[in-house]
């Protein structure tokens, strides 16, 4: 984690740039996240790190602004399993969901340009097929049978 960009926020709530010695916005960290820069935002008066705080705080005024990523059924669902005995689960499904998509994302966007058809038909295949993996791997993990080989000889 050295090698994060160190953001520190003041009592005044102003955002310390550490890298570029200047203040910042949180606009200013938003960009910094769409080009995915690393970096941690540490409170200067407890040096606690504050990161998730403030990306909490970049979610909240994208929702607030024009069309919502998230709706209120969503989130409402989301809220139910803080406290519950699969929040860490369904944390690392959501995180690696996030990443799969990501990455096929980025896949996508280098590859298009070559072969438009064959690109998207491979890549949906390889789709359906990482989220069957991946499902079943959730299913298991919550003490659910799947109907593969592995569950039946178990």
């Amino acid at each position: 984690m050295s090698d994060d960009r160190i953001i520190k926020k003041y009592p005044n709530r102003r955002l310390y740039d550490t890298e570029v010695s200047k203040y910042i916005t949180v606009a200013d960290v938003r960009a910094l996240v769409m080009k995915g820069t690393k970096f941690r935002v540490v409170d200067t008066t407890n040096e606690e790190d504050i990161t998730r705080s403030i990306l909490l705080q970049i979610m909240l005024e994208e929702e607030s602004a024009g069309k919502p990523l998230f709706t209120a059924n969503m989130l409402a669902q989301i809220i139910r399993f803080y406290g519950g005995t699969l929040q860490g689960l369904f944390a690392r499904y959501l995180e690696q969901s996030l990443n799969v998509f990501a990455k096929q994302q980025h896949q996508l966007r280098e590859t298009l340009a070559k072969d438009p058809l064959e690109t998207v038909t491979r890549m949906t295949q390889r789709s359906v097929e990482m989220w069957a993996d991946f499902q079943k791997e959730f299913l298991r993990a919550a003490g659910l049978k799947t109907g593969s080989k592995s569950d039946r000889s178990e």
